[in-house]
């Protein structure tokens, strides 16, 4: 009897690479970035170089610094990530200034140890982007720093200083004139991670994105909170390819029950019972939205923590207080939900995907022409909304 073999195919870690995807890999890859922003980093670049150029030959000619060296050539590679990639983690100043200047007395050291020969080189790279690593301060240029001392054979620990360090600091008060005068952070503050189990605007939370990060385990060249943002962009713009053109508009219910801040609570209680309902806009005179009043405010505000005698309890809550004064809530205005996120009514459907998904929104007010209710969305509007568009493009 023969053996079945499995029909699973190989994994992606043992199968080998075909011819056409490996050229596709080898091939770069086009790049999204203008004209207008390849020019700006450019000349960024040339006025970076040229200023820190400058300068140390000053340094050199007034005598401040002992050193036939004006310009050390792993500059080179830091002006491009400083003024090409201002956002990377790998361009900011401490890692600009940190890796070249450590890397640099790295490399001297192996060289007094060692002297210039290639173990001596292989050594200094290698130590080099662990000092880099250990001190926060990764850098790309820095390894050839280290590099370049070895095969100079420098042994002066004084060219760390100069140019080395001189260098770098005049490059990066550089970077950081030049990328914010043509509207690039430098350097880059990066946005403190929401907070854990507060809601967001998409389906994945910033916890996710760290988990995610974390099993990667690699560096990237793209610091965490833009990439949170880039993640959320997409997410939206796939959501907006999805729903097309459909607004709330489209899909709200239309001439929704609503109550006045002045709305006995009995009342709005028997018209969300009545009515199957979870929320009443509460309105002016005017018909603006003032607050929104849900049977969680009611529960708030009642003392309905516990089950024993509740409905004695909802019912002693919800009756009126005869006479002037009361040390309870009497009226909706009481209870109700002042900060209420409304949406106008041609606001496209797309948007309220995240809002709905994570961020705990069950009920949407939705306004029109200066700021009157018209209408509110739902969950089950927007799930009514899906089912009709889904049924009506077909299965993919």
């Amino acid at each position: 009897m023969s053996t079945p073999t499995s029909s699973s195919p190989p994994s992606e870690a043992t199968s080998p690479i075909p011819i056409i995807l490996l050229w596709r890999a080898l091939r770069p890859a086009r790049m999204q970035v203008d004209g207008r922003e390849r020019l700006r980093a450019a000349v960024g670049a040339g006025i970076g170089m040229l200023l820190t150029a400058l300068l140390a030959q000053l340094c050199i000619a007034t005598h401040l610094m002992p050193s036939a060296v004006w310009l050390v050539a792993p500059l080179g590679a830091s002006a491009v990530l400083v003024f090409c990639v201002p956002a990377s983690p790998l361009a900011q100043p401490w890692s600009v200034v940190g890796g070249d200047t450590l890397s640099a007395l790295v490399g001297i050291a192996c060289c007094v140890l060692l002297g210039s020969n290639p173990v001596s080189a292989a050594l200094a790279v290698a130590l080099a982007i662990m000092v880099m690593f250990a001190l926060r301060c990764l850098h790309p240029p820095g390894g050839a720093a280290a590099l370049l001392m070895v095969m100079a054979n420098i042994q002066d620990w004084r060219f760390a200083l100069f140019p080395v360090l001189v260098n770098t600091l005049v490059l990066v008060t550089a970077g950081m004139a030049y990328n914010n005068l043509t509207g690039r952070r430098y350097p880059h503050v990066p946005r403190p991670p929401a907070p854990a189990g507060q809601p967001v605007a998409a389906r994945f939370e910033e916890q996710d994105l760290d988990a995610v990060l974390a099993r990667y385990n690699q560096v990237l060249d793209v610091p965490r909170d833009q990439l949170s943002e880039l993640l959320h962009a997409a997410e939206l713009r796939a959501y907006q390819r999805e729903f097309g053109t459909l607004r709330c508009a489209d899909i709200m219910s239309a001439e929704p029950k609503t109550v006045q801040f002045g709305t006995p609570l009995q009342e709005a209680w028997e018209m969300l019972r009545r009515y199957n309902i979870k929320a009443l806009p509460v309105i002016d005179r005017a018909n603006r939205v003032v607050g929104i009043v849900t049977l969680a405010d009611f529960m708030r505000a009642a003392p309905l923590d516990q089950h024993e005698g509740f409905a004695s309890r909802l019912r002693g809550f919800l009756q009126a207080t005869p006479g002037p004064n009361s040390d309870k809530a009497e009226v909706v205005g009481q209870i109700m939900t002042r900060q209420v996120r409304v949406l106008s009514a041609d606001r496209p459907v797309s948007e309220l995907v995240p809002l709905f998904a994570s961020t705990g929104h069950h009920h949407i007010p939705i306004v029109g022409q200066e700021a009157r209710l018209v209408g509110i969305l739902t969950q089950s509007d927007l799930v009514a909304a899906i089912s009709r568009r889904s049924s009506t493009l077909g299965p993919p």
